[in-house]
């Protein structure tokens, strides 16, 4: 399983309020409908000024090459779009990851 993990920082003029609900209620609903998307995880700080960022986001695909398909696709385009309209894309650091899962004993 491949996840991709972005530190998201929200854009110039656009309170922490406005950027989660955007996210939360805008954009996911875009993002949702990538090709191969697997898992999709919001996490929204809850202390923006002090952690530096607004919120994490988790992708899981099955693939570097079913990642790579996804954000290639039209539904793709059309995400990372919708993004530049409330995150600043070059702020926060992006991270793929081979996720090994230690412990889950929540579900």
């Amino acid at each position: 399983m491949i996840k991709m993990v972005d530190l998201l920082v929200r854009k110039e003029g656009m309170t922490h309020e406005e950027f989660e609900d955007y996210w939360l209620n805008e954009h996911s609903e875009i993002a949702k409908e990538l090709p191969g998307l697997r898992k999709y995880v919001t996490s929204v700080s809850k202390d923006p000024e002090k952690a530096g960022y607004d919120g994490v986001l988790e992708l899981y695909f099955d693939s570097t090459d079913d990642m790579k398909a996804a954000f290639g696709s039209e539904q793709g385009e059309k995400v990372m779009a919708d993004a530049a309209e409330f995150i600043d894309t070059d702020a926060g650091p992006t991270l793929i990851l081979d996720e090994t899962v230690q412990v889950d004993d929540i579900e």
